[in-house]
């Protein structure tokens, strides 16, 4: 039986694996059916992460990031968990793609969460090259130039506001005249003199080159279309939560999720299911940066360690 489960290889999976281990724990394994990383590999520069001067990649980012977390006996399994269930002893089972099933003392989830995609005309071939869904990660590569933010959710408009401190001007694209957020924060939005609503439309398409991004074209309910020069467009459309291996065979969670299935957790990583921990995007209120979902990762070990040893 292994003493840790750690489900996702990413920031928060690795940082999991390196402090279990060090931190004494034995029969650690780390399933991840890909290489280690996460999803911050796919972006393009990452200038914010502490103790890193240069500009760099997400891959080049994590490159060391496996060697070092497995330096004191986290093994990584490439193999995909479809599930996790509570056994009659209040260990937990491990449901591996295939049919293999694994048990383990504790168990941390850090399946993260993926970005709605809008489905637009060039949104996946410049995704990474002016098409971003971060504005805290990739906000600053627009400093004094124009950008587009599509969305009329808190997080859209929260965005925005972010974006209009840093960018020369910032068009919000929503599909209808009315928003989602909350009435203070689009008081903010109505209130900033650089930000320009376009209402009651969608993006048709984004077109640009070689480089990225030159400009985003939309289209309103009347069909009449206009062409913004930007080189950037956010799109915050809503999150895929990778909970899934969450769900039981009733259709219930293994623990307690909000209305956005998003685990609720306490500030130790907990879950409302003993000896079960969730760090980074899974998990409420998550920040989505890196350095977050390393610390949640490095929380989240620390418990499963304590509830480990008094077993």
């Amino acid at each position: 039986m292994l003493d840790l489960a750690i489900i996702g290889g990413g920031p928060a999976g690795l940082t999991a694996g390196l402090y279990a281990t060090r931190g004494g724990l034995e029969n650690v394994v780390m399933y991840e059916k890909g290489m280690p990383g996460g999803q911050i590999t796919q972006s393009s520069e990452i200038e914010n992460y502490p103790g890193i001067s240069e500009v760099v990649t997400g891959m080049e980012l994590m490159e060391s990031w496996p060697k070092q977390c497995m330096r004191f006996g986290l093994k990584h399994e490439m193999k995909e968990v479809t599930r996790v269930s509570l056994n009659d002893d209040k260990t937990f089972k491990i449901y591996i793609s295939g049919g293999e099933e694994i048990n383990a003392k504790s168990v941390i989830v850090c399946t993260g969460s993926t970005p709605k995609r809008a489905g637009f005309e060039g949104e996946d071939e410049f995704f990474g090259k002016g098409v971003s869904t971060c504005a805290t990660c990739d906000g600053f590569f627009y400093k004094d130039k124009e950008v587009a933010v599509l969305g009329g959710g808190d997080t859209a408009l929260e965005e925005a506001l972010y974006l209009s401190k840093i960018c020369s001007k910032v068009y919000i694209i929503h599909r209808r005249d009315t928003f989602r957020a909350s009435p203070a924060t689009v008081k903010k939005v109505k209130q900033s003199s650089n930000i320009e609503l376009v209402l009651n439309s969608k993006i048709k398409k984004v077109y640009g080159n070689a480089m990225g991004v030159e400009g985003v074209l939309s289209i309103d309910k009347e069909g009449k279309e206009r062409d913004l020069k930007v080189p950037g467009i956010f799109v915050f459309v809503g999150m895929n939560v990778n909970n899934s291996v969450l769900k039981q065979s009733d259709g219930s969670y293994l623990c307690k999720v909000n209305e956005y299935g998003e685990v609720i957790v306490d500030l130790s990583m907990k879950t409302s299911t003993s000896g079960l921990f969730a760090a980074g995007d899974i998990r409420i209120e998550a920040p989505k940066q890196v350095v977050c979902a390393a610390g949640d990762g490095a929380t989240a070990a620390l418990g499963a360690i304590s509830y480990v040893d008094m077993l």
